[in-house]
């Protein structure tokens, strides 16, 4: 079941009424609420750019800066990164549940963030000659929490934007895409600069450039919160416990459903370099393929958009959930040197990406204004960042094991037999878990329509 108010054009929910509490399949669109301009969707989106940015370096580049310049061991990374990934999941609720507290503050809570995230990232790239462990640690966790507070907070107050139903979609999809943009320049940059100097010198100009960044898209995203016009939340005063928050049966299917879908997305993403070079023998072309598929998921976005407009958001989510399945299943067939193979598969399947990204945000953004749930915004935008960190700590504390079971192993000659095993786990199992969601939201279609339970 579509939500009404979704499927009505631009014009037919200018006029509606409002409707307070509202039935199901009843508007809550007032007439003050316009179509939201593009310039004021990009001044919103601006900030997901160096948000996104950091998240690279920082998981991706520092434990090898720090193995290569430092001759820190590998193992001796992992475990801190590990056990800091722990760490910033779970202090997601904590972040959320003061940042509700503390909403009138909400500018100086992104400040703080971001001095957080800017001073973090600084130091994690200017390590003292002494206790470099020791040192990373520390800049990973200060640089991790500052994260979270802004991301936290920046998705809140888009959630939270006064706007029109169908208009949700275009402030989660803008925001995507600012990030996609910043997860691609991430990936590029450090290569680029290594080339042309030193590995150490190359880092220390990428955070010269990256402050900047960060404060300008500040300085943006607080002058547009000064004037934003942000729901206020129905019953401040009204504070409920996590249990009674999250028992809700609207709340319970949709975020059981985002853990699901996160999970079957981070199996392939923790499996995806093993597959590259072990089953597609194409190791170089890594970072194309990469390329491919997330400038797919910022192609995708504007049709996302449309589709979300005219169908409705939980329409479009299952639209691309099949979209995933029938593109990414395609992988499971590929084998050595079908370099052309898989980067149909990552183009194809890349379109679905921008739809995971920008409709479950949308869809709770819209429910903490059917349920009244404004005062909880924070709280359960931190919940479902800390579920998709969970389904990746989830997903390789599962994926590896369950492959090192059968025998395979990075660089291993690869069988028949472990050709199959890696084959079924990359690509297969995820598809399964994808129609798993599918059949969720088509059974629980009438009550998230609602966006809240049924009374």
């Amino acid at each position: 079941m579509q939500q009404p108010a979704a499927t009505a054009g631009p014009k037919d929910l200018a006029t509606v009424k409002e409707t307070g509490a509202g039935q199901a399949g009843d508007a809550v669109i007032t007439p003050a609420k316009g179509r939201l301009r593009v310039s004021a969707l990009m001044i919103y989106g601006v900030m997901a750019l160096p948000l996104a940015f950091a998240g690279l370096p920082i998981y991706l580049n520092a434990p090898d800066f720090y193995a290569v310049v430092f001759d820190q061991p590998l193992t001796s990374l992992g475990a801190v990164l590990l056990a800091l990934r722990l760490v910033d999941a779970f202090q997601d609720p904590l972040i959320g549940s003061l940042s509700d507290r503390f909403h009138a503050h909400r500018s100086a809570i992104l400040m703080l963030g971001a001095v957080f995230l800017g001073s973090g990232f600084w130091m994690l790239f200017h390590p003292p000659a002494t206790y470099p462990l020791a040192w990373f640690a520390l800049s990973v966790f200060i640089c991790t929490t500052g994260y979270s507070i802004v991301a936290i907070n920046y998705q809140t107050v888009g959630g939270l934007w006064n706007c029109m139903e169908t208009d949700r979609t275009r402030v989660t999809g803008f925001r995507e895409a600012f990030g996609l943009v910043g997860l691609l320049i991430a990936a590029i940059a450090p290569a680029v600069l290594a080339e042309i100097t030193s590995r150490e010198t190359a880092f220390h100009w990428l955070t010269i450039a990256y402050l900047p960044l960060l404060a300008g898209a500040l300085v943006i995203l607080l002058s547009w919160l000064r004037t934003a016009p942000l729901q206020k939340p129905s019953n401040p005063d009204e504070i409920i416990g996590w249990t009674q928050l999250l028992k809700d049966r609207w709340r319970a299917i949709f975020f059981g459903t985002v853990f699901l879908n996160s999970f079957a997305s981070a199996i392939p993403a923790v499996l995806v370099l093993f597959f590259v070079r072990d089953r597609i023998g194409a190791e170089a072309y890594t970072g194309l393929f990469l390329l491919i598929y997330f400038l797919s998921g910022v192609v995708s976005m504007p049709v996302w958009m449309r589709i979300a407009a005219r169908s409705g958001k939980l329409a479009a989510w299952r639209y691309s959930l099949m979209l995933s399945v029938i593109t990414f299943l395609g992988a499971a067939f590929l084998g050595l040197g079908d370099l052309a193979g898989y980067a149909l598969v990552c183009a194809l399947s890349g379109l679905a990406l921008g739809a995971d990204l920008a409709l479950p945000p949308a869809i709770l953004a819209d429910h903490l204004e059917a349920d009244g749930r404004e005062a909880d915004a924070s709280r359960l935008f931190a919940f479902m960042a800390l579920l998709s960190k969970a389904a990746l700590a989830v997903a390789t504390g599962l994926a590896l094991p369950m492959l090192g079971l059968v025998g395979y192993h990075p660089n291993v000659d690869m069988t028949p037999s472990l050709n199959l095993a890696l084959s079924f786990t990359y690509a297969v199992l995820p598809c399964v878990m994808k129609i798993g969601v599918f059949c969720i939201l088509l059974a629980s279609a009438k009550t998230l329509a609602q966006g809240k339970s049924a009374v």
